[in-house]
């Protein structure tokens, strides 16, 4: 996830407005991220890789989550068997009278990949592998591959969520979901990732719910990816609800240990087996009838990165680096305080492009490629951020974005009056031939 193509909250709307456009253009969507224009369904490989790695610029692990568990594993996790408002997936429930959700979860319109799990037989199992106390679960004469409810050990109520699925056609497929973000871009108290002994990849995840204001709701999570390609995600916080409610106790009731314990317990597996395995062909795109577009080529590996760090100005310290496919970003630093500075290579942009440069400052250059140049202030809560960055894209959608903020995480202060590289600079390396000399495919 990630202008902005790399943002995860943007004043101006331009995120939901291209983000939108781009689902209607393709007829690729996903659920429960909350964005406008987003329904059921799998996006299929580039589009998704894409919406993914805006995200990612943004949220890492935490991010990923929202797009991961809301439409890449599957689009529809609950077939409840009471009122809408009822079901309940790795989340909040339901509002009363959408009923998107129980249209699409019917057993007639399962989706590839869904399951019809006993609701009942989620909560017995979270209900097994947690420490005494009170629980109240949604829905539980529902079936799905979700759950949610709260929990109190006497000690205030806390939120919980807990979702199960296929991470894709490989175990690789989860990857990101059980690494730790970058501090760059997510702030949180503590993160372990590792592998288990079965070769399974687990993360716990100590961080909040809205990054950029700490004092408020904590989010604690604990993700496990299976060898076999199978992803346990559980949630808690220390509210009656993941957004919107009064803080109720001072942390989640559950210790980075204790969730560990719960998404590695051997009680997950026939409920992972009841899973039925993703389409050979991607959903999405390539499984619609009368769909003839295919996914744009994406660049992969390091060559973004590794790109970005080397064209940066002599006389800048790199003081970190990361990214990968179409994505990379370096922190700087030239003696006058760190700053971030980031990347995104895309193709296939050309569907909304008069979205991302229909105003501003915009220029035609030779050859009809478009440049827009842009000063704005931060969006993730660092006090005196400013965000610069140079936009272009070719006639043919081949768009590269390079930003630079006077900061080395955009939830963190203002370290310098202005950003490392100056706006000359930052077109500089946005129009540099070697962007579009990356293998891509």
């Amino acid at each position: 996830m990630p202008g902005h193509d790399q943002h995860d909250h943007d004043p101006d709307g331009r995120f939901a407005d291209e983000l939108g456009s781009v689902l209607r253009s393709t007829g690729e969507s996903f659920a429960l991220d909350g964005r406008p224009e987003m329904v059921s369904g799998g996006l299929a490989r580039g589009r998704r890789r894409l919406l993914r790695r805006r995200l990612a610029v943004t949220g890492g692990a935490l991010a990923l989550a929202a797009i991961g568990v809301g439409g890449v594993y599957a689009g529809s996790v609950v077939t409840p068997a009471g009122p809408a408002d009822k079901a309940s997936v790795a989340g909040a429930p339901e509002r009363t009278g959408d009923t998107s959700a129980t249209e699409r979860a019917t057993p007639d319109t399962l989706k590839p990949g869904e399951a019809e799990i006993p609701l009942s037989e989620i909560a017995d199992v979270v209900k097994a592998n947690t420490p005494a106390g009170q629980w109240r679960f949604d829905g539980l004469d529902g079936k799905g591959q979700g759950l949610s409810g709260t929990y109190d050990d006497g000690k205030g109520e806390a939120a919980f969520g807990i979702f199960l699925a296929r991470a894709g056609r490989s175990a690789e497929a989860g990857v990101d979901q059980v690494t730790c973000p970058s501090r760059t871009f997510v702030p949180y108290d503590h993160c372990e990732d590792g592998t288990l002994q079965d070769g399974a990849r687990f993360m716990v995840i100590q961080g909040y719910e809205y990054p950029d204001k700490r004092e408020e709701t904590k989010s604690w999570r604990a993700v496990l990816l299976t060898k076999d390609g199978f992803l346990i995600d559980a949630s808690e916080y220390n509210a009656a609800a993941e957004k919107g409610a009064e803080i109720s106790r001072e942390d989640p009731p559950f210790t980075a240990a204790q969730l560990k314990a719960l998404v590695t317990a051997e009680a997950w597996r026939p409920l992972l087996r009841q899973i039925p395995p993703l389409p050979t062909a991607p959903a999405g795109l390539g499984a619609q009838p009368g769909a003839t577009r295919k996914a744009p080529p994406e660049v992969s590996g390091d060559g973004v990165p590794d790109t970005l760090r080397a064209l940066m100005p002599k006389g800048l310290k790199v003081a970190e680096k990361g990214g990968e496919g179409q994505f990379g970003y370096v922190v700087v630093d030239d003696g006058e305080g760190k700053s971030l500075v980031q990347v995104n290579v895309q193709y296939g942009m050309g569907d909304v492009a008069h979205q991302l440069y229909g105003s501003g400052d915009v220029t035609t250059l030779p050859g009809g490629r478009k440049l827009k140049l842009s000063e704005q202030p931060g969006e993730k809560g660092g006090a005196g951020v400013v965000w610069w960055s140079a936009d272009t894209m070719t006639k043919k959608g081949f768009r590269v974005v390079v930003s630079a903020f006077n900061t080395g995480a955009q939830h963190e202060a203002a370290t310098r009056p202005a950003p490392a590289l100056t706006m000359e600079q930052l077109k500089t390396i946005a129009l540099d031939p070697k962007w579009a000399k990356l293998p891509a495919k």
